[in-house]
């Protein structure tokens, strides 16, 4: 029997947004996006010492390609000191593309290949440790080879620099988080241990590179960085919205807004149960509609009841959708929710799903806009909008549900 052949698809204006470079719906080997910006980093001076001695964040990242069986190791800079700030995106609102990028270029990548479930391997434990500790943990890598290669791109994770395998590593005594040691040894299912860290105030962040490094469950296994940051942030989610579902509902539209990165962020809620809406507005020459015309608008929403499926938008949905739950439990409000996101040219390459969720808990910790109308919050909202609001109401399953049969010229906004 003959096998057809996988059909070629052409990039158009939203190919890109559904794939985000992950799923290479184009057909091509590799994602043309990304390997554009590989070519411009190829030319910067990288790290080319095949010994480095520094300080890990810490940081660790686990890789996805040939799971079970991937690449796990510590993330290390040629420096000394306090590196925090290289690895903990809670602090980095307000930063530029261009700020994140130079620090993050720094962190080397150390692989070595092993089996998701090997936990008695010496660099799998080791990396288990980085990941446990709370302080900057000092150590020395030698490298098979001299780290090279490019800054490594994705649209969940933060970028890093180059990487090698490792040959030798050794490290100091991890200073360990002893609620992320203690749940380890208490062997406490992987979902109860992200919540309970999460109601002890540990940075999300930092339960993400957790549970990536297998510390979590009764059967222990490394989680590739992509996965677990998606987890995490779906199970904290909706662990919040089951108390925000008890709640009376909000009984005002509040507008809130910020501006980071070239980003515009507009979170809407309004007087209802639970329901939740993210929609992206992507511009021509931004990173997933590098070469279209005319900007795509792309979304995914939920109602009471939740979603079945995974986003359509990726990781992104549940990072905006934990930031919402956490800002109507500390109301102890309940309501229906649209985050409105316009990526504009300045937004030149993918730096994380953390980009989301930290820039839509910064817009919610501003004093909201009030207003008791729906017309007088679209109103409002269209004056901080670039796009046409009535474009982004056509654009919303949501707020066509809100305004039920009215029409759009009803509203005269534009």
């Amino acid at each position: 029997m003959k096998v057809a052949p996988r059909k070629k698809i052409g990039m158009d204006e939203s190919i890109c947004i559904r794939c985000r470079g992950t799923k290479l719906l184009c057909g091509k080997p590799r994602c043309p996006i990304l390997e554009k910006y590989y070519a411009m980093e190829r030319n910067k001076p990288l790290v080319s010492k095949k010994v480095i001695y520094g300080a890990s964040p810490p940081s660790i990242f686990v890789g996805r390609h040939g799971y079970p069986k991937v690449s796990i190791g510590p993330m290390l800079p040629p420096m000394e000191g306090d590196t925090s700030y290289l690895d903990t995106p809670e602090l980095w609102h307000g930063k530029s593309i261009d700020d994140i990028v130079d620090f993050r270029m720094k962190l080397v990548r150390g692989k070595h290949t092993v089996h998701v479930e090997n936990m008695d391997d010496r660099i799998a434990q080791y990396t288990q440790e980085i990941a446990m500790a709370y302080k900057p943990v000092e150590m020395e890598i030698e490298f098979e080879k001299e780290p090279r290669g490019k800054i490594a791109l994705y649209d969940e994770v933060q970028p890093h620099g180059p990487s090698a395998r490792i040959k030798k590593l050794w490290l100091e005594n991890p200073r360990v988080e002893p609620k992320i040691e203690k749940l380890y040894y208490d062997e406490v299912k992987a979902r109860d241990a992200i919540l309970m860290l999460y109601r002890e105030n540990v940075f999300v962040s930092s339960i993400q590179k957790a549970f990536s490094a297998g510390l979590f469950g009764i059967r222990k296994k490394f989680v590739p960085t992509r996965w677990s940051i998606t987890a995490v942030d779906d199970t904290i989610g909706k662990e919040l919205l089951k108390e925000v579902k008890t709640y009376p509902w909000l009984n005002q539209y509040h507008i809130y807004y910020t501006k980071s990165m070239d980003n515009l962020w507009v979170v809407i809620m309004y007087p209802s149960s639970w329901q939740y809406e993210l929609i992206e507005a992507w511009y021509p020459n931004t990173t997933w509609n590098p070469m279209g015309k005319k900007i795509v608008i792309f979304g995914d929403h939920e109602f009471y009841n939740g979603r079945k499926e995974y986003a359509k938008i990726g990781g992104c949905y549940y990072a905006a959708r934990l930031a919402a739950a956490e800002k109507l439990k500390k109301m102890r409000r309940q309501a229906g929710v649209v985050v409105l996101r316009e990526i504009h040219p300045g937004y030149i390459m993918p730096v994380g799903v953390w980009n989301v969720r930290e820039n839509v808990r910064a817009a919610l910790a501003v004093e909201a806009k009030k207003f008791d109308t729906f017309r007088e919050a679209m109103l409002f909202v269209s004056s901080l909008l670039y796009i046409p609001v009535k474009r982004w109401i056509e654009s919303s399953e949501l707020l066509k549900y809100v305004m039920r049969q009215k029409k759009l010229d009803d509203f005269n906004v534009v």
